[in-house]
């Protein structure tokens, strides 16, 4: 098994662990009523980093680890075309992975779309600068693209990653500044690396789990919620993953939505639909929410 899906299916067990040991209700939490509506394609800037997009970003790894996911297993023709179709109904941030094995997919519905409409996120597995530089490069050749808007570190446990893999980070600030990508952060897996990541001046975008219920998270929502407002103090974007837990809340999505709108931290959140008819569902539910 290579080190990234070793990776991966570690945090994956830990996730499990942490909500059986608790159980799912122990975090259930009351969300307030909405002061103002909210729409899935509402235009949001994501912090300090200048870049605009859409409130909900179209999700392509949903139990994404060894280049597949929920959302490839439709193929290369299906999940083009759901892209495409959040495309036209107002989405325009693409939530893609090396370890989802979703660039060429992402790369088909880009052909048909104008580059610059569309905010493109991708994730990196490199824990070394030789291999980050390797990633950027086949990254957007993969995506059929000439920059990345946003790439992020991927799966951060450790809660000195800010030092350990300094060399990474370096290679991301340099890419940046050549134009290869527009920002750069990371999405965190456990409560000590989102600490570090809330402290990191490095750090413009992070990807961060969070429900209402702590399902798949790091911490339990209070305590994410905490270490959230001293990023947003800061300037930083903040993207929400886990919205429904990891499909957890499949039956209470009303509730979890409501939920990371009502935060007041979240600039904007993903959630990986797997067909056309549950994607139009959930950008109504979003609308609805109150």
């Amino acid at each position: 098994m290579k080190r990234r899906d070793f990776i991966v299916h570690a945090v994956r067990g830990l996730g499990a662990a942490w909500v059986g040991s608790r159980g799912l209700a122990a975090w259930a939490t009351s969300a307030p009523a909405l002061t103002k509506k909210f729409s899935a394609s509402d235009t949001v800037v994501l912090g300090q980093t200048g870049i605009k997009t859409s409130r909900l970003a179209m999700g392509t790894g949903t139990i994404g680890y060894d280049y597949h996911s929920n959302q490839t297993a439709l193929g290369l023709k299906g999940l083009s075309e759901l892209l495409l179709h959040g495309y036209d109904q107002g989405l325009r941030f693409f939530d893609s992975a090396d370890a989802y094995g979703s660039h060429p997919h992402v790369a088909e519905a880009l052909k048909q779309l104008p580059r610059d409409k569309i905010t493109v996120l991708t994730k990196t597995f490199a824990r070394d600068p030789k291999s980050a530089r390797a990633d950027l490069d086949r990254f957007r050749r993969e995506l059929g693209t000439d920059y990345l808007d946003i790439c992020l570190m991927h799966c951060l446990t450790e809660g000195d990653w800010t030092e350990r893999y300094k060399g990474v980070m370096d290679v991301l600030s340099e890419a940046k500044q050549k134009g290869i990508i527009r920002a750069h952060g990371c999405s965190c897996h456990s409560i000590e690396a989102l600490r570090a990541a809330a402290k990191s001046t490095w750090v413009e975008i992070d990807l961060v789990r969070m429900n209402p219920i702590g399902s798949h998270m790091d911490a339990d929502p209070k305590t994410v919620a905490e270490v959230l407002g001293e990023m947003r103090a800061a300037g930083k974007g903040i993207v929400g993953m886990k919205i429904l837990g990891q499909g957890d809340l499949r039956a209470r999505q009303d509730e979890a939505l409501k939920y990371a709108l009502s935060l007041g931290l979240l600039d904007a959140f993903t959630i990986g639909a797997e067909s056309k008819a549950e994607q139009q569902d959930l950008i109504r539910r979003i609308g609805m929410a109150a």
